[in-house]
């Protein structure tokens, strides 16, 4: 009693098992498959029924390491990241996933590999890393084509990392590194070339309010020698008398500033055959200033008569 009440427990726990999530086991028959246990307490026959594989529904990943060559003949290193899991949508995904493949990672890998060589080639080495993301989903598409009838699901396939050869990527640095110089240079010219602009349009502002100011200020000398001009001949004063007075004002406020600023200064006549008459006017200023040598021999010299 006590040996078959043991058998009969050690039979109970071999017929009983639990399925966790996310997981499906592939039971057979006496050799056989025979159905797909899902999540949850599942039961099976003992010594008749066995659990042959015990496959995970998750998305895995996997990374594939590839080289292809491009348009302009440049070898290239990729990484590629391909996420997939088990098509649950169908009812024989898992029988698929697991009775058609022996390897399927390897034989994932062999399929992209051979989708990335044929794509490559159709684009420069520029052209591979500008259109990526555009790569990787043209062999999504192929691979997922593909392995949707060995019960997988390509979630996405991403190009994770791109390798060239150390003098190719040398080459490029040189290339970028002269690109930005060129770039900087430019515009370094442009900021010059605006400087300059600039100033020259200051300039010529500044010179135009200069000559408004130089014509306004003329204006208000022009105004204000015809004022004087004008007051001077309602005194009684003749038209030459007027013009003989106005010089000889402006001749005594230059003499004037002259003898404030202490400037040494060569007065020459405008014409050179007037120096007597030149010369009679210092002695006139001079007696001026000192009235005691007025009464000098030299003074009173009389004009000499004007050869014509």
């Amino acid at each position: 009693m006590l040996v078959a009440l043991l058998i009969v427990v050690a039979l109970v726990a071999l017929s009983v098992f639990i399925v966790p999530q996310q997981k499906a086991y592939v039971i057979e028959r006496l050799g056989k498959f025979n159905r797909i246990a899902q999540a949850g307490l599942r039961f099976r026959i003992p010594l008749i029924e066995n659990i042959v594989a015990r496959i995970d529904l998750r998305i895995r990943q996997s990374s594939l390491h590839i080289d292809a060559k491009t348009r302009d003949n440049v070898t290239i290193n990729m990484n590629v990241d391909v996420q997939y899991k088990v098509d649950t949508n169908r009812d024989d995904g898992v029988y698929r996933a697991f009775y058609t493949l022996a390897d399927p990672v390897a034989q994932m890998q062999s399929y992209i590999a051979d989708a990335l060589r044929s794509s490559i080639p159709k684009y420069t080495l520029d052209e591979v890393f500008d259109r990526k993301d555009d790569i990787a989903h043209d062999v999504q598409g192929i691979i997922a084509a593909t392995m949707i009838d060995y019960g997988y699901v390509v979630v996405s396939t991403l190009i994770t990392r791109i390798e060239l050869p150390t003098d190719v990527e040398r080459a490029m640095n040189d290339i970028n590194a002269a690109q930005r110089k060129q770039e900087a240079a430019q515009a370094l010219a442009e900021a010059e070339r605006i400087r300059v602009v600039t100033e020259a349009r200051a300039q010529a502002e500044a010179a135009e309010q200069a000559g408004i100011g130089i014509a306004n200020q003329r204006r208000a000398i022009a105004e204000g020698i015809n004022a004087s001009l004008s007051e001077i001949k309602e005194s009684g004063l003749t038209q030459s008398e007027a013009n003989l007075m106005f010089l000889f004002t402006q001749w005594t406020d230059m003499m004037s500033a002259f003898g404030k600023e202490g400037t040494s200064t060569v007065v020459l006549p405008s014409d050179f055959r007037e120096t007597a008459g030149m010369f009679e006017s210092m002695l006139v200023g001079s007696s001026v200033a000192n009235p005691a040598n007025s009464a000098s021999p030299i003074a009173k010299t009389p004009k000499a008569p004007t050869e014509k």
